[in-house]
């Protein structure tokens, strides 16, 4: 399907994890003019190499970092992807130092994102489109994930009020809710079958998500034949909300 996104300049943040570097794919394969971000240098000249992409380095959870390198740049569309999973802890367990960082990247890094990306968007009055990547997580109760759910939970209440602030000037705000990912990072606590065979085996679709499952309804999401879809949460979870 075309998605119309030729030369539209797009920024994906955690652009070199899982979902962030198929997105760049996807969306460079759509021939998007995608600017990928990251703290780290090293996977995104990798990144650059591979895809063609342009990069931009910044600290999501520094204010100071975000507002200097978005200040002048050009944007149609915005993927706020970073983020840090934190810890597998109980609510009487949890290390709020590790709640603390969770929030920090995953919710104020987002709003920072969209706080200084958004003013550029407004002020070249063109519209456009913003993704977050949000999480099962925050649908459904998972045990263990109590500073991961609280994260992307704020997330998604973040996702609806921008969609409401954005639309008078055509920015169209939305977000997407995967179920697990099975990369090597989540192997360690999914991949336990006492863990991970109760979750498969209420999916109706019965299998983990990959990236390109992610990335395909980002990427439409950023397009315009989603151009009436705005303040939506969407589950890509294989049908484990629904039942």
């Amino acid at each position: 399907m075309h998605m119309g996104l030729e030369n539209r300049p797009i920024l994906v943040t955690g652009a070199y994890g899982g979902i962030g570097a198929a997105t760049v794919r996807l969306l460079r394969d759509e021939g998007a003019d995608v600017i990928a971000s990251g703290r780290n240098e090293e996977a995104l000249l990798r990144l650059r190499t591979e895809t063609g992409c342009r990069t931009l380095q910044f600290d999501l959870t520094s204010e100071a970092e975000v507002k200097t390198a978005l200040q002048d740049v050009e944007l149609y569309g915005v993927v706020n992807c970073g983020g840090f999973g934190g810890e597998i802890a109980t609510p009487m367990e949890t290390d709020i130092s590790v709640f603390d960082k969770v929030i920090d990247t995953n919710t104020r890094g987002t709003l920072l994102v969209t706080k200084y990306a958004s003013r550029n968007m407004v002020n070249a009055g063109n519209g456009g489109s913003i993704v977050n990547i949000s999480s099962q997580a925050s649908l459904v109760g998972l045990a263990g994930h109590i500073s991961y759910a609280s994260s992307k939970g704020a997330v998604d209440a973040m996702t609806r009020v921008a969609a409401l602030e954005l639309g008078k000037h055509q920015i169209r705000v939305n977000a997407i809710n995967p179920t697990v990912v099975m990369t090597p990072m989540s192997e360690w606590y999914w991949g336990r079958k006492e863990i991970g065979e109760p979750l498969i085996q209420a999916m109706p679709l019965g299998r983990w998500a990959s990236e390109e499952d992610c990335a395909a309804p980002i990427v439409f999401l950023l397009s315009d034949n989603a151009s009436m879809i705005s303040g939506v949460c969407l589950p890509v979870d294989g049908g484990f909300t629904a039942v």
